[in-house]
């Protein structure tokens, strides 16, 4: 006979989970810190050595396209007991690559073929542990605390960029190696912060048969709110390398300390929107919050299509990533609860991948713009795709983020959830309330003399981001 829990358990339980979640929210931060710090100078790199614009381009160009196959054949192993080896190793692989490039650049002047061999390998890495990532948060959060848990790891991303830049080109105008160091150095903790975790991130898909390679394509596209995340993940991916890349080439001038100070700047906004994105959502309501932001897109664009100096680029980019975290953090957090553990990595890796394969052009595209067409016709594209993707939004999440889907999720009634139903796991899981008041008031059961389901407890104060 099973001896009774004891009443600490749950308690002990849930410091382990947050806990978790902290060690989680600090590895993603700082491996976010080295990438940042050695990717913002690898451009600067190559020019440096003497190699033109398109060299740099068209090198980002096919580490896109590779990420783009790696990503979902990682997955499906990360989803069938190899997460923790993948993120590990991948982590420490990386760390390699970067160790070596340190080292080539310390004692030699290495060749481009050196230079981008170690560069790729250390970026098939990156995909590599991105992808076994992706299913992280679901084992490791709660599943109230999912929309505090995404939106932490949105504000390490943030809190990376603010940092990361300025401190890879400050470390490049001191001397070249030190931002690839930086980022073995950054590869190496997160490897130890991943070992350190104590959730079961290795849990086994159900069932006698695994999953097939494309499961994860094909819970996406079965779903409409999947397909509008993927949509919108595939537009931003492709507005944000465009325009980044576009900011590099044309400041090259100014030096790698410009340069990373720009870029710093939206980071610093981008933190700031991270740590403000779920009040607003909750105020808002989901489908509000992400058609408003769309929308409100357009006037950093418009910016950044008139920008000719450092600052009116900082400010571009200020706005621009003051704005992105409200709809990333609706987004991630329906992609969590919308998809079962065991498709958790490739459901991702497919919105990944196809965001990375249409952002892949982006980087010689940008370069060839600036080149022959001038350095604001980037920003004007981008300002026009804007639109279109504003159009569409307006659409898809008037179908896909209804008030009433969400409330059908809190209710874990076991009733299907429209667009989503395909997509559930059925477990009725506790969903954060992201409706507006008014929202909140026009769902509310009116005095019809019947019983009314019981609905879940609202999110303790403590627990809410």
């Amino acid at each position: 006979m099973d001896e009774p829990s004891s009443p600490a358990s749950p308690a002990r339980a849930s410091r382990k989970r947050r806990r978790d979640l902290r060690i989680l929210w600090w590895t993603n931060a700082v491996d976010g810190l080295g990438t940042q710090a050695s990717g913002i100078v690898l451009p600067l790199l190559i020019l440096d050595l003497g190699h033109p614009a398109a060299a740099a381009g068209s090198f980002a160009s096919a580490v896109a396209v590779a990420g783009v196959v790696l990503g979902p054949v990682v997955a499906r192993p990360a989803d069938h007991g190899h997460r923790r080896v993948l993120l590990i190793g991948s982590a420490a692989l990386a760390a390699a690559a970067m160790t070596g490039l340190t080292a080539a650049l310390f004692w030699w002047r290495p060749p481009l073929w050196t230079v981008l061999g170690l560069a790729f390998t250390e970026r098939l890495c990156a995909f590599a542990h991105e992808a076994a990532a992706r299913g992280a948060l679901a084992h490791v959060a709660r599943p109230e605390d999912v929309t505090r848990g995404a939106a932490g790891l949105q504000a390490g991303d943030q809190a990376a960029l603010v940092a990361g830049p300025g401190l890879g080109g400050a470390l490049f105008e001191a001397a070249r190696p030190l931002p690839f160091l930086a980022d073995a150095l950054s590869y190496a903790a997160t490897a130890l912060g991943i070992r350190a975790l104590r959730a079961p991130l290795d849990t086994p898909a159900p069932g006698p048969r695994r999953t097939p390679l494309t499961s994860g394509f094909r819970t996406v596209g079965g779903s409409a709110l999947l397909r509008m995340v993927l949509v919108w993940a595939s537009g931003a991916s492709v507005l944000v390398t465009l325009l980044s890349y576009t900011a590099v080439f044309v400041l090259d001038g100014d030096g790698g300390t410009t340069v990373g100070l720009v870029l710093s700047a939206s980071g610093a906004a981008g933190l700031v929107g991270a740590l403000l994105a779920p009040g607003c959502v909750t105020r808002l309501g989901a489908r509000r919050a992400v058609v408003l932001t769309t929308w409100l897109l357009l006037v950093p664009a418009g910016v950044l299509v008139t920008a000719d100096t450092a600052w009116s680029y900082a400010a571009g980019f200020a706005l621009l990533a003051l704005m992105l975290p409200t709809v990333t953090v609706v987004l991630s957090g329906a992609l969590v609860r919308a998809v079962p553990r065991e498709v958790q990595s490739q459901a991702g890796a497919a919105i990944g991948a196809t965001a990375a394969l249409a952002a892949a052009g982006c980087p010689a595209l940008a370069a060839a713009l600036v080149t022959w067409r001038g350095p604001h016709t980037p920003a004007a594209l981008c300002l026009a795709l804007l639109v279109l993707l504003a159009v569409y939004t307006q659409g898809a999440a008037g179908r896909s983020l209804t008030a009433e889907a969400v409330s059908d999720v809190r209710s874990g009634a076991g009733e299907a959830v429209p667009d989503v139903r395909d997509v559930r796991s059925g477990a009725g899981e506790a969903v954060p309330d992201v409706r507006s008041p008014a929202d909140r008031a026009a769902a509310r059961p009116r005095n019809t003399g019947h019983p009314t389901p019981a609905t879940h407890p609202p999110v303790a104060e403590d627990d809410r981001p």
